[in-house]
């Protein structure tokens, strides 16, 4: 079978944090609420950190999972626990994951090589880091997802483009880029 190569994750930048006493958490749908349609700038598989002082129960990073229409919640993929509204939250935007792409395990191919190109702006943070993520299963959940040692790296902006090669009989692939407070990701490449 001949290569393939595809965009994997195409321009994306952040969007402004949400702060306020008007997010709430709902743990029965996997729910963080904003009562002021605050979230309608957030998308699918956009990487969201909540932050509260007052309890730290949420705090940690949500992938969304969904996003109301009217911007009223998100579902996200991990759990939450059910908290009112009134304390001074921020959900602030940290990241992306791509939508997945077929490895070689798909393909039943028996080298498993697999080549990324990272092209970035020069405004990341050098917290920021970027690596992929493969699965072994037909049809992934989220916790079916595993870091891929050696895919990625964490941008020295000493350079706007990078590469990685990676070696395994992935069924899929993404992209999860993390720790993003500035910049923006210019383009993702995949090929195997």
């Amino acid at each position: 079978m001949a290569q393939t190569s595809i965009t994997l994750l195409g321009q994306k930048g952040l969007t402004a944090a949400v702060t306020g006493t008007t997010i709430s958490f709902n743990a029965t749908d996997k729910k963080i609420v904003h009562s002021a349609n605050g979230f309608g700038n957030l998308k699918t598989n956009d990487i969201v950190t909540v932050t509260n002082a007052s309890t730290a129960s949420n705090n940690k990073d949500y992938t969304v999972a969904t996003v109301a229409s009217d911007g009223s919640y998100v579902k996200t993929h991990e759990a939450t626990t059910t908290e009112g509204a009134g304390a001074n939250i921020s959900v602030t935007h940290s990241g992306f994951i791509s939508n997945k792409a077929k490895g070689d395990g798909y393909y039943s191919q028996p080298d498993g090589i697999h080549t990324v190109a990272y092209h970035i702006s020069d405004t990341l943070p050098a917290a920021t880091t970027i690596k992929m993520q493969g699965s072994l299963v037909t049809i992934p959940t989220e916790d079916d997802w595993f870091d891929i040692p050696n895919s990625g790296a964490t941008p020295d902006l000493s350079t706007k483009s990078f590469t990685a090669n990676f070696t395994g009989n992935f069924v899929w692939t993404r992209v999860k880029i993390t720790g993003i407070t500035a910049g923006s990701i210019t383009k993702v490449l995949f090929n195997h």
